[in-house]
């Protein structure tokens, strides 16, 4: 058993692989070539390739716990004094994270199964799927920061292509070219920031760049500009503030995608910045963009998320808004809560946005003022939600509640005025989830829920062990002395947190909801209303200053374009016609003739060279 469990842990390397393989092995349904059989192979190749990457890294997360770190390197090019390699960290954190990611992708694809059963793209989702976690199992491992930028390019592109499924449908297409754009502009200023970075340290590998970032020295002008490029990408990957608007309209695409890309996908670039926090110690403007952002969005979000009325978005606001608390913690130098946090948000959101899934499948509606009275017809869908609401919250003892407990506890003595936007978050999520619930599980059935049944087994088997899992992720956390023991907890944080969240719910049980959405008669209430739900006009106010000046400035190269230098280059041409054709009556045929004007042409030329000087 040990000679065979270091023989796995030696090809750690292989996990991220698996489902690679099983997105290649799934081509032939996905491209059609294979139709006889329908596309249910390919789903079944893909289970099977993560099935075998989970059961792989539960050896290596055991082998690898309490001991030292190990590390493999790939040498991708060698040429003079230039060595780019490729190295992954092999250690209890990398083999945690990649392990999370594989068991979050095999209950989402057992969920995808029943959720898709009748969709003509199954094989096509399932080989995107495998690409997708491909790209995040080696993102955990990768401790090069050339390859973490290289597998995120791969996570962008599985964004668009899983957010444009449905590609038949404008909207589908609209959201996921823009899921697409606004990602782009995050990941130009990354590269930048990633090949200034390796230039100046010599090595993009992250324990050469903070051996590098421990004696460095660069003027201010260039440790603002670095700093602001390496957070730019992960700032459109997490979806903050000014680049946040994807994650709303990349609701479009099929649920099970979205599972993962609220739980995982969007953490990945929080991960990256997690990885990079001892090289940002020394661009202090970074640091505090990423807490000012942060701040931006774990407010803003969950403003926006509670004047919502479709239930995927008012759920993806939240994830915005957590994630923001993450940037707060990675700018102020607390990783541990921004590690925990990403665990703990990753097992809540996949959780309800499963049961969301369970609904928007019973029901064929995503409006929430289209729902309710679900809870007595959908008892295993209701559970989930509220255990998944329970876990974001911040109410004890599951996973989000020692996750919060532990950020006030970094921020009470450094900074108190993050303990209130923590406070205030958590207060607003469970105000927004009151509401969410309310809306679609308790009251009088409507049209759409009269007669709507709990789903079939494909789904609920694995909503129902992501419950368990849920519930039990303390009791893991605990037996690997991860969380403080319960006489160190500070009860005055404590009365706090709970104190919060029981408010917000409070707040949610009180505020009056319509089944209607209904306007409000006095102006303010009505911009107020508006403001939040059209998300501060943020896409307005970009359609009126970045949109326009890209567009005029286009409109004005190609004005430029056709009318400046077309009509440069059609002068020169009439010229050349207009003089060949005056030199064809000037042709005798006699040299001496051609032999004067030779002649007169190099005396006016050497005249005129002569002037000149």
């Amino acid at each position: 058993m040990v000679v065979m469990a270091q023989f796995l842990l030696h090809g750690s390397w292989w996990i991220p692989l698996y489902g690679v393989l099983g997105a290649c092995l799934a081509l032939p349904w996905s491209l059609g070539l294979i139709r006889r059989s329908g596309p249910r192979p390919a789903a079944y190749i893909n289970l099977l390739a993560t099935v075998l990457a989970v059961v792989h890294g539960s050896i290596v997360f055991r082998t690898t716990w309490s001991q030292e770190p190990q590390y493999l390197v790939f040498h991708w090019l060698r040429a003079a004094d230039l060595d780019l390699s490729f190295v992954l960290d092999i250690s209890s954190v990398s083999t945690g994270a990649m392990e999370l990611v594989t068991i979050l992708s095999l209950l989402a694809q057992v969920f995808a199964l029943g959720y898709l059963e009748k969709d003509w793209g199954m094989a096509r989702f399932f080989s995107l799927m495998g690409f997708f976690e491909g790209a995040m199992s080696g993102l955990a491992l990768s401790d090069s920061l050339l390859l973490s930028y290289a597998l995120l390019e791969i996570l962008t592109l599985s964004t668009y292509l899983l957010v444009g499924f449905w590609y038949a449908q404008p909207m589908v297409v609209t959201a996921a070219r823009d899921a697409f754009l606004t990602k782009r502009i995050g990941d130009v200023l990354l590269l930048m920031g990633v090949i200034s970075l390796g230039t100046l340290a010599g090595s993009f590998n992250f324990p050469d760049l903070y051996e590098w970032a421990e004696t460095a020295q660069l003027p201010p002008i260039v440790t603002a500009l670095l700093g602001l490029a390496l957070i730019a990408g992960p700032t459109g990957k997490c979806a903050q503030v000014p680049l946040h608007l994807w994650l709303d309209e990349a609701m479009e695409g099929p649920n099970p995608a979205s599972i993962l890309r609220n739980s995982v996908v969007v953490a990945c670039g929080a991960y990256v910045l997690i990885k990079l926090q001892p090289v940002l110690v020394i661009f202090p403007v970074a640091s505090t963009t990423l807490t000012v952002l942060g701040t931006l969005t774990a407010v803003g979000a969950c403003l926006v998320a509670m004047a919502q009325i479709d239930i995927k978005r008012a759920l993806a606001h939240s994830t915005s808004a957590y994630l923001g608390l993450v940037f707060i913690a990675i700018g102020s130098q607390w990783t541990g809560f921004a590690l925990l946090l990403l665990f703990a948000h990753a097992l809540a959101k996949a959780l309800l946005f499963m049961s969301v899934g369970a609904v928007i499948y019973t029901t064929n509606t995503q409006t929430l003022t289209e729902m309710g009275g679900l809870g007595r017809r959908m008892p295993a869908t209701t559970i989930a939600f509220l255990v998944g609401s329970i876990g974001l919250e911040g109410v004890l003892p599951l996973g989000g509640f020692w996750a919060l407990h532990l950020g006030l506890n970094d921020f009470w003595g450094s900074a108190p005025w993050l303990v209130g936007v923590v406070l205030l978050v958590n207060c607003l999520t469970a105000l927004n989830l009151t509401r969410v619930f309310r809306l679609v599980f308790l009251g009088d059935p409507q049209v759409k829920t009269r007669r709507a049944p709990e789903v079939g087994w494909p789904m609920a088997v694995p909503m129902v062990s992501l419950t368990v899992l849920t519930l039990t992720g303390p009791l893991v956390l605990s037996s690997l002395n991860l969380l403080p023991a319960w006489q160190d907890l500070g009860w005055q944080m404590t009365g706090l947190l709970i104190g919060s969240g029981l408010l917000g719910c409070l707040l949610g049980s009180l505020v009056v909801l319509t089944r209607t959405w209904s306007r409000p008669v006095q102006w303010t209430w009505k911009f107020l209303q508006d403001l939040l739900a059209y998300d501060f006009y943020v896409d307005r106010l970009y359609r009126l200053t970045v949109v326009a000046a890209v567009g005029s400035l286009s409109r004005l190269t190609s004005w430029l374009d056709r009318q400046v230098l077309d009509g440069v280059v059609n002068l020169m041409a009439l010229v050349s016609l207009g003089g060949g054709e005056s030199l064809r009556y000037t042709s005798s045929g006699q040299s001496q003739f051609y032999l004067l004007t030779i002649l007169l042409g190099v005396g006016l030329l050497g005249l005129g060279v002569l002037w000149y000087w």
